[in-house]
Order: structure tokens, then C-alpha cells, then sequence
């Protein structure tokens, strides 16, 4: 149980902090009907698992060994980002409860891909952080390490889902267009700070 506790801990510090997929998840389940909202938390938690647990067995040393992949991985995602971050800005603050107001299910799946899998600061941070967990733990306890940190995605992305949703009903179209700049410019400022990495990484290299 130590174990498993260990790596829930683990697990909600390496989830927390990663704010394209919060923003992707908060601006879903305040766009969307409750359904649609977890569903999509459903498909990041899919993503931010998968991710988890190739940074726990080692994609890091990948992208170390492979300069291009790193490279062509910042270009892809900052891009990726930005276009998020104007859509967001751009998009009208409208609350329908009559209708499904969010993207489609296979351009959702593409999002959450593009927030978790082209995420140079989640792949960075959680090679740190699970590769090292995974070089500390005893024989036959890393299943038990998994399980909690699996445990955190699921319990940190359908809470937040859940909060959202619950009070979706006083949020006004005002307030939404609000969010929705907001939410649109901390993920273009990112997407311009991967951009601002990738140029680093040329010129370095």
C-alpha cells in the first residue's frame, strides 16, 4: 500500500502542473454537455496514462538518443498549441444545453493527443520524474508504483471534470468568452515559449 500511495503522490505531481491538457479538459467541460465532458476527460486520461507509462519505461532515453526527434516534437507541438490558443481566443462565449457544443469526437481524440503525446514539457517531465521512480524501487514493486500513478490521471481529470460540470450552470456567456481569452493565452504564451525552445535547440545544435 506504501507503494501504490507512493506513486498516487507521484502521480498528481506530474499531472497537476501540465497546463495544456487542465485548460483542454476545464474549457471541455464548460463547453460541452456533462457526457461529452467526460468522455473527453475519458480520452486524456487514455493519452496521459499511455504517456506515463512510456516515460516510466524509458521514451526520455529515446528522444536523447534521436536530437531530431526532440526537435521535430517541439516544432509539431508548439505549433499545435498555438493554433489551440487563437481558436480559444477567438471562440464565441455560448452556452447552449440543448445542443453538444464541442468538437468532434475524432478531432477531440487528435487534441488530446496533440496536449499529452507533442507536450515537450510533459515528455521531459515525466522521463525525470517516473524514470527516476522507476530506477528507485524495489524488485516487484513497480506494479503496485503504476497502479498509483495510473490512479492519479484518473482521479485528477474526472475531478476536474466533475467540478466544472457541477457548477457549468452559473457560468454566463460573458464569463465563458472571459475563461475562454484567458485559457486561449496562457496556451499561445506556452505555444510561443516551445516555439522560443525549438529555435534555442537549432541554433545550439
Amino acid at each position: 500500500m506504501a507503494v501504490y500511495i507512493k506513486g498516487l503522490m507521484m502521480g498528481l505531481a506530474y499531472v497537476a502542473p501540465i497546463g495544456a491538457q487542465n485548460l483542454f479538459v476545464i474549457n471541455s467541460a464548460i463547453a460541452n454537455k456533462r457526457k461529452k465532458a467526460f468522455l473527453t476527460a475519458a480520452i486524456i486520461i487514455f493519452f496521459d496514462i499511455s504517456l506515463s507509462l512510456a516515460c516510466f519505461f524509458g521514451i526520455g532515453a529515446l528522444m536523447q538518443a534521436l536530437p531530431w526527434l526532440r526537435k521535430a516534437v517541439l516544432a509539431a507541438g508548439s505549433i499545435i498549441v498555438i493554433y489551440m490558443g487563437i481558436n480559444l481566443i477567438k471562440a464565441k462565449g455560448e452556452l447552449d444545453n440543448s445542443i453538444d457544443t464541442g468538437i468532434s469526437l475524432i478531432r477531440t481524440a487528435f487534441m488530446a493527443f496533440s496536449v499529452t503525446w507533442l507536450n515537450p514539457q510533459a515528455l521531459i517531465d515525466g522521463t525525470m520524474l517516473l524514470g527516476a521512480a522507476n530506477a528507485s524501487l524495489a524488485a516487484g514493486t513497480q506494479a503496485q508504483f503504476v497502479l498509483g500513478f495510473t490512479s492519479a490521471s484518473v482521479l485528477w481529470f474526472l475531478g476536474i471534470t466533475a467540478a466544472i460540470s457541477l457548477f457549468r450552470g452559473k457560468i454566463t456567456p460573458k464569463l465563458l468568452r472571459i475563461i475562454n481569452v484567458i485559457c486561449g493565452t496562457v496556451m499561445l504564451f506556452y505555444g510561443l515559449k516551445l516555439i522560443y525552445s525549438f529555435i534555442r535547440l537549432v541554433v545550439v545544435n
